[in-house]
């Protein structure tokens, strides 16, 4: 609810109008029994149309003035609804932006999506329907009953008993349904996730075959949610026969009272209609104050999941700046890295890399190089020794500067909906057209770019769809170029280029002056004239040099190179 109230403050007027106009309205509602008694009472039997003709105008007013004020009412709620809905997805989307590596890793995709659609969906609606029934029903309920008190005491205790067993049927479905939609949301996470990976893996889904195995996977789990609604349906679907066969009761009550009364002379026959429409106008608030419960169980289980969002703790630790060390660009003393307490991904790494140098990080598949070259622009945090750049350790660089320092290009490139210009200025924003053209030169994409047309103004579409993996790793490449930072790492960001590609682009990095380079590639051939390689086997660090040195003397290199290149023969040849 925390989360909530900055909103409800800032919507104070409109959360103030909308009940007040509601309530107007339910007013004039509770008046319309009343003028059609009158009429049934004295403009019928004497036959005075103008009487009749009057009273109808009456109704009519109501009714426009009823209108207008339903109008308004639903205009300040869906104001102050939908205002607190976009500032609490705002909110939580800048959470989400502000989430470290680790933290995303854990809450999940398919979760935080829910919590960005649905449920901040659940809490809108919630907060319109509250503001427009929640007093309107129970003021509706209470001044049906006091007006059929004021019409006959006697009567008027058939309303008090069937409103006591009508909130009773209300209350008990409520309770029995609540914990039912808290699941259904639940549920509606692994359908959200189960079509969220079927959409981004097709491909792979296709290639090995495993259509039907994700169709049971996906049919599993929506038929679980299947259930659970159904089942919490069919308990609400309890509510309407129960609370029309108590209303009918208490109708027939009393008509029965009333008859006898409208024979003793006691009460007149409008007002026994009047009784009847007071108690079809409980039934009906009755009804819609339990669909409002239902709706607001929902959307509390919804601002309760987005509320688990906001409450984790995303501050990245800092700690005090030590002497720094002057010479070195990146150091790792002792470093270890685990995952959610598994075991160590990488375990005792000791290294120091000299600015402007260019180093090469190669080992097999799971060794652990993407998480050391993480480490260093922290989008991990190492479990056990110390990270330092330019000499500082890493946990005590502001975030902002640490980004601005190391440039990323992950292994799988990400281009957004735009144009090629928009997606190069995520490097930097006030980069000019020929600071652009010149990044592309040196990642090699000027070429496919200028055969475009469009030349930066060419499309992008959503992943870079309509470009080749190769295009994609140039303009990402490009991109990183574009900021200027003084480490760049490549994470395999080369594996979709030709040799000849790979290799012009590993020249024009060379010629970057004062700018040291991580590669990470699974070639030994694209690391080659690396001022030093590093190799990693199971996380551990078994050896680091040149390329002719590491072929002497470490087991693990020579064997990576010969698996992909013949006993002697030249890998510039390939």
């Amino acid at each position: 609810m925390k989360y909530l109230k900055p909103y409800i403050r800032k919507f104070a007027m409109e959360s103030v109008l909308a009940p007040l106009f509601k309530m107007l309205e339910a007013f004039f509602d509770l008046l319309v029994p009343m003028v059609v008694a009158r009429i049934i009472d004295k403009g019928i039997p004497s036959g005075d149309g103008g009487y009749i003709l009057g009273q109808c105008l009456i109704l009519v007013g109501m009714a426009v003035l009823g209108l207008l004020c339903s109008f308004t009412a639903q205009y300040f709620a869906a104001r102050a609804a939908v205002g607190t809905a976009a500032g609490l997805r705002r909110d939580l989307y800048a959470r989400v932006n502000g989430m470290s590596c680790s933290v995303l890793d854990t809450v999940g995709t398919s979760t935080l999506i829910t919590r960005l659609t649905s449920d901040i969906n659940l809490v809108q609606n919630g907060v319109n329907m509250f503001l427009r029934l929640f007093l309107r029903s129970p003021f509706i309920v209470v001044g049906a009953v006091v007006m059929a008190l004021r019409i006959d005491s006697s009567v008027g205790l058939v309303f008090i008993a069937g409103v006591a067993v009508l909130s009773g049927i209300v209350g008990t479905v409520m309770m029995k349904t609540a914990p039912m939609y808290r699941n259904i949301q639940g549920g509606l996470d692994s359908v959200t996730r189960d079509a969220r990976e079927n959409l981004t893996g097709v491909r792979v889904v296709r290639a090995f075959g495993r259509e039907e195995a994700e169709k049971d996977a996906f049919s599993r789990d929506n038929t679980a949610l299947f259930k659970a609604q159904n089942l919490a349906g069919r308990v609400s679907a309890l509510m309407n026969p129960l609370t029309y066969a108590v209303v009918n009761l208490c109708i027939i009550a009393i008509l029965y009272m009333g008859a006898g009364k409208v024979d003793a002379g006691v009460m007149a026959s409008g007002s026994v209609v009047a009784l009847v429409n007071y108690m079809s106008q409980i039934l009906v608030e009755l009804v819609k104050l339990a669909n409002l419960i239902v709706l607001i169980s929902r959307a509390w289980a919804g601002l309760g999941r987005v509320s688990q969002v906001m409450d984790i703790d995303i501050t990245v630790p800092m700690t005090p700046a030590g002497p720094a060390r002057e010479g070195e660009a990146v150091s790792f003393e002792d470093v270890s890295v685990n995952y959610g307490g598994a075991d160590n991904s990488l375990e005792g790494i000791t290294f120091t890399v000299r600015r402007g140098e260019t180093v090469g990080v190669i080992g097999s598949t799971g060794s652990g190089k993407t998480t050391l070259v993480n480490l260093i622009p922290r989008l991990y945090d190492a479990s056990g020794g110390t990270v330092r750049l330019f000499g500082r350790d890493v946990t005590s660089i502001p975030t902002e500067e640490l980004r601005r320092t190391v440039a990323v290009v992950p292994q799988k490139s990400q281009l957004f909906r735009g144009t090629v210009r928009s997606n190069l200025r995520w490097g930097r924003e006030d980069a000019g057209d020929e600071e652009m053209w010149q990044a592309l030169r040196d990642a090699q994409a000027e070429e496919f770019v200028l055969q475009k047309g469009e030349g930066l103004d060419a499309p992008v579409e959503q992943g870079g769809r309509n470009l080749s993996g190769g295009q994609r790793q140039r303009l990402t490449i490009a991109r990183a170029l574009l900021a200027g930072a003084k480490v760049l790492i490549l994470d395999d960001a080369s594996s979709a280029l030709d040799y000849a590609t790979d290799l012009k682009l590993r020249r024009a990095l060379a010629k970057l002056k004062d700018t040291t380079v991580f590669l990470v590639s699974q070639r030994t051939g694209s690391l080659r004239d690396a001022d030093r390689i590093l190799v990693l086997d199971d996380g551990k660090l078994v050896g680091q040099g040149k390329h002719e040195t590491l072929l002497e003397t470490c087991p693990v290199y020579r064997q990576i190179h010969e698996s992909q290149y013949r006993r002697g023969e030249d890998e510039n040849k390939s």
